[in-house]
């Protein structure tokens, strides 16, 4: 597994090196000092002021789709409960958020989606704690010796990711300080990917995070950060974060999946150099491939091939609607008779309401539909990966798996289920589509 130092984007491995070494060496730097009195290093902002706590609720781990149903009455009901639980099981005390175990977490007033945090925390003997991120799914915070019949594998150490049931859960090692001493934890997580420094210690590195309400489901995109107290006193201060833009979440998940190296571009930045077919449909701006507005056709790599990965970055137009062509057998073909489409499309637009599943984004047009909510705000630039192997196809977007499909299995009478080689394509839509960083690995 790839180190989070080693793969992390220059300007934010700068920051973290430069963090960890000041700690180390016992060395005030201006990161450090920043985290000394709630006041947060440059980049960051605050989740807690140190005097009060203002942008926090209570909250239970509950999947939002349930509070969504309540009715007025019982959403009232459950507020109520909230924060009298917080009243009665939370204080600020000398800096800190201060936790006497049991009752309702708190839960932040804002979403988060990829972002990297830094927090300062501590555990009484026997405490259990946790921060949750995305929902409920939880780093486990505790003390290592405890005695508690819960504590299953607390000797190994804290920020693992606890609610993990297929991916790794525990912490590659036991960095925890002294019981009663505060421990300083840097997280980060981009697309489903978690990567934990706790004491300058990597515990956890690119990890995927589970969905803890629907394992088959990839975790949400966002959600607020929630900081639990199960047992014991746990105590919280120094609480900051960054969001990362699209580009920084990007540069990481390519650094996450690897092989750059390996892989061939397709676009050159400059010109529609390799490829044919409707070519008068597409424009080159700012060194991204575009359709023309009000224009439409498809057009395909003059090279074909056989089994691949193909990585790539696209930015939707409002409504915007494209087509990553399977295959081609032409330099015409049609998606519904002669070859396969994975569908690229702002499946959020009003005007696309109707749809069947399978025409929304990511989806094997018309064939199995992907899983929705994982794409970014319009205008925003996404990452995707695409791997076609025999007739196995996976799309993964912005990190989350959402389309897993055999076609022998899932459209028997479909050519593309038996199609074993052809050219690679974008299908237009007459919507300004953008793409760029197109890169391709074949598989031998």
């Amino acid at each position: 597994m790839a180190n989070p130092l080693q793969t992390a984007p220059k300007r934010s491995l700068y920051r973290l090196l430069l963090v960890l070494a000041c700690l180390a060496a016992g060395v005030v730097c201006p990161a450090s000092l920043a985290q000394l009195n709630n006041e947060p290093p440059e980049g960051f902002e605050p989740l807690f002021t140190g005097r009060d706590l203002d942008g926090w609720d209570g909250g239970e781990v509950k999947p939002p789709s349930d509070i969504a149903k309540m009715s007025y009455q019982d959403w009232y009901n459950y507020r109520k409960r909230m924060t009298n639980g917080v009243n009665k099981h939370w204080r600020v005390e000398d800096g800190a958020l201060v936790g006497s175990g049991g009752g309702p977490g708190l839960v932040s007033w804002k979403h988060y989606g990829d972002c990297e945090l830094w927090i300062d925390w501590k555990v009484q003997g026997n405490a259990d704690a946790g921060l949750g991120l995305r929902f409920g799914s939880q780093i486990k915070l505790w003390d290592p010796d405890t005695k508690l019949e819960t504590s299953g594998d607390a000797s190994k150490g804290s920020g693992g990711l606890w609610t993990n049931q297929t991916h790794a859960s525990l912490p590659a090692k036991r960095a925890d300080k002294p019981v009663g001493q505060w421990n300083r934890m840097h997280v980060r997580i981009v697309g489903p990917f978690v990567t934990v420094i706790l004491n300058g210690e990597a515990v956890v590195e690119n990890t995927v995070f589970e969905n803890i309400f629907d394992r088959d489901r990839p975790i949400d995109r966002g959600g607020p950060i929630h900081l639990h107290s199960h047992s014991g006193e746990v105590r919280y201060r120094n609480l900051f974060i960054r969001e990362l833009s699209a580009e920084e979440s990007n540069e990481h998940l390519g650094a996450i999946a690897g092989d750059k190296e390996q892989f061939t571009p397709l676009f050159n930045g400059k010109d529609l150099a390799g490829w044919a077919g409707a070519l008068k449909g597409y424009e080159v701006v700012d060194g991204t491939l575009r359709c023309r507005r009000k224009d439409f056709g498809n057009i395909q790599t003059e090279k074909q091939y056989s089994d691949f990965v193909v990585r790539m970055e696209f930015k939707l137009s409002p409504g915007g609607n494209n087509g990553l062509l399977i295959r081609t057998p032409n330099t015409n073909p049609t998606h519904t008779r002669d070859t396969l489409e994975i569908q690229i499309l702002d499946d959020h637009h009003v005007m696309h309401k109707q749809l069947a599943p399978s025409q929304y984004h990511g989806s094997a047009y018309g064939i199995k539909p992907a899983i929705r909510g994982y794409l970014r705000p319009t205008g925003q630039w996404n990452h995707q990966q695409l791997v076609v192997k025999g007739d196995h196809v996976q799309v993964t977007l912005n990190g989350y798996p959402i389309l897993d499909t055999h076609l022998k299995q899932d459209a028997p009478g479909h050519p593309a289920s038996t199609t074993k080689q052809g050219h690679f394509g974008l299908s237009g839509y007459s919507d300004p589509v953008a793409f760029r960083n197109i890169l391709i690995k074949e598989i031998k």
